[in-house]
């Protein structure tokens, strides 16, 4: 037994510590997990999601001490009772999320580990029974120190943990484990391979014949039934392929401008995720960033899930000089943990990613824009429903014409469709008088 515990101690220090150290590289990507199972759709506790946050530093912090604390053999009673009212604490958590389909990722190993809440229950549920066994076998924890050499080391990491949830919340998490990490090219995340595994999904039909529900099990086809329908359900039995980037777009005024702003080759991205909640002094740090980055050459776009109305007042207020696209709030927080933050781009390849506090660090180095692409405006002619030149419309005698219609306004140019890789200017259509 004493073998077994000594193994288990360190085999679940280890565990804890590697859990926890993932979560402390990015407590706010915790913190807006915490602030999922929170919201009304989970646990329903609106009241805990201003302390999001602050809850992720303390849980993530103590997850990574204690796993410093069993190894050490540092108190081994508080210890061992704070990993075992931790863990039954996390088993109910993963398996209320997982028995009524809550949360689709328990965010236990960040974004370093994807887990559906069934494999994280499993994890706890093995975890569980492992901390059972040191719990009952804690006669045979030991520190591996004296008593005082033990209490500094406990102290040293309590101070470090700390120190460095400190410094990635004033900068960015030391290790990115997001597909929008620096390197990665935004459009070539966003591709679905042909040979893509595909949805499955199962339907249950549910008809009345002669009185009696029968159920009818298909892959999406109406089955043949000569009841009456009464209604269908579905179970998705395998999700298919998801590509790591898909809930990212850029849109204004119900446009979209997404492969147009990824396919330039010197883009600022100014990511506010909400403008209301975003730092003052991150506001007025991007305007002087935004002011360089476009005297060098840049493009410079503006990402927010804020209204117009929000957007209208901070550019106003801080006199920005770039126009803000919507996107997605829960794509923008994955982007960059920051409110505001900047990434600069090239052909949709992110090429540097940086916190407000570090805007200093921003290369700006003068680049060259490129020229507008000049389109030359055309006018169209047509006699009689039928295609012409211009100079076949001046050779008519005018004795034949009927009528002459001139179109220029956009909405019937566009109905024409007549060539898409034209500047259609205008449609002048001649009807000629009937023989």
């Amino acid at each position: 037994m004493k073998y077994i515990v000594g193994f288990l101690r360190i085999f679940v220090g280890i565990f804890f510590i590697i859990s926890g150290f993932i979560k402390l590289n990015d407590p706010i990507g915790f913190a807006f997990k915490l602030e999922e199972y929170f919201g009304p759709t989970v646990l329903d506790l609106p009241f805990f999601i201003p302390y999001a946050l602050g809850i992720s530093i303390i849980v993530v912090v103590f997850e990574v001490l204690l796993g410093i604390f069993l190894i050490i053999g540092y108190k081994p009673k508080f210890t061992i009772w704070s990993l075992l009212l931790m863990i039954i604490f996390f088993t109910f958590l993963t398996f209320y999320s997982a028995y009524f389909d809550k949360v689709k990722d328990c965010g236990c190993f960040g974004d370093a580990m994807k887990m559906d809440p069934w494999e994280s229950f499993g994890k706890d549920v093995f975890l569980l029974v492992l901390i059972l066994i040191i719990f009952f076998g804690i006669k045979h924890i030991k520190p591996f120190f004296g008593k005082l050499a033990t209490t500094i080391l406990s102290l040293l990491s309590f101070i470090a943990c700390l120190g460095f949830a400190y410094h990635v919340l004033m900068h960015l998490p030391s290790i990115d484990f997001r597909p929008f990490k620096i390197g990665n090219n935004i459009t070539d995340n966003m591709i679905v391979p042909d040979d893509a595994p595909q949805p499955v999904i199962e339907y249950t039909w549910t008809f009345d014949e002669s009185g009696t529900q029968k159920e009818y099990l298909t892959s999406g086809s109406y089955p043949e039934s000569t009841g009456t329908y009464v209604g269908v359900t579905t179970e998705t039995i395998s999700e298919g392929y998801e590509p790591p980037i898909h809930d990212f777009s850029i849109e204004k005024d119900g446009e979209d401008f997404t492969q147009d702003i990824l396919t330039r080759p010197h883009v600022i991205l100014i990511v506010n995720y909400n403008l209301a909640i975003s730092e003052t002094e991150g506001l007025k740090a991007i305007k002087i960033a935004s002011d360089m980055a476009i005297a060098n050459g840049y493009d410079v776009i503006g990402l927010t899930a804020s209204g117009p109305d929000e957007v209208a007042v901070v550019t106003s207020e801080y006199k920005l000089n770039f126009d803000y696209y919507f996107c997605d709030e829960t794509a923008l927080k994955t982007i960059i943990r920051s409110n505001p933050g900047l990434l600069k781009l090239e052909k949709g390849t992110i090429i540097q990613k940086v916190h407000w506090n570090d805007i200093d660090q921003l290369a700006l180095p003068k680049v060259e824009r490129p020229a507008p692409k000049v389109v030359e405006e055309v006018i169209v002619y047509f006699i009689d429903d039928a295609l012409a030149t211009k100079a076949e419309t001046e050779a008519l005698d005018p004795e034949t014409i009927e009528r002459m219609d001139v179109f220029k306004d956009k909405t019937q140019l566009d109905s024409l469709n007549i060539d898409s890789e034209k500047n259609i200017g205008g449609v002048i259509k001649i009807t000629l008088k009937q023989e």
